[in-house]
């Protein structure tokens, strides 16, 4: 899930959705207030990565590093990335303009069965990214 209001955040979104069995679902979807509240009793403002084959839920630095990893970028980019995380995210959240501080919740979660019952209607929302950002793969391949 990603804050579609974020410019950053969106362009990330797109890339990540490269990887293999990522699906990118911004905040304003419909499905995303059910499935965290029945995760958390509560809607925090944080990145996450939902596994539903490992049945966990990853939340902020830790979805952040996880995230780096699947990427395939080298080690050290998790460590950065999870260790400056707060950093990053306050950065972000200042050039774009983002009204509400990440929630803290920053580790790796047991997916919950209430939660687990939410993933079809989260999957079906599932972007293809946002509208507005464009692959520059693709524009090359109009133009040709």
């Amino acid at each position: 899930m990603y804050d579609g209001d974020c410019p950053y955040c969106s362009i990330a979104a797109v890339a990540l959705q490269r990887i293999e069995s990522i699906d990118a679902v911004g905040w304003a979807a419909d499905p995303v207030g059910p499935f965290l509240s029945a995760q958390f009793d509560a809607q925090p403002f944080a990145m996450l990565l939902v596994d539903p084959a490992e049945g966990r839920v990853y939340a902020g630095r830790s979805a952040a590093e996880e995230l780096a990893e699947r990427a395939g970028t080298p080690g050290i980019v998790g460590s950065l990335v999870r260790d400056n995380y707060d950093a990053i995210a306050e950065t972000v959240g200042r050039l774009s303009g983002r009204e509400r501080d990440p929630a803290d919740v920053q580790d790796t979660y047991e997916l919950t069965e209430a939660a687990r019952e939410r993933l079809p209607a989260l999957r079906a929302a599932a972007t293809d990214g946002p509208a507005d950002v464009v692959d520059a793969s693709d524009a090359a391949n109009a133009d040709a």
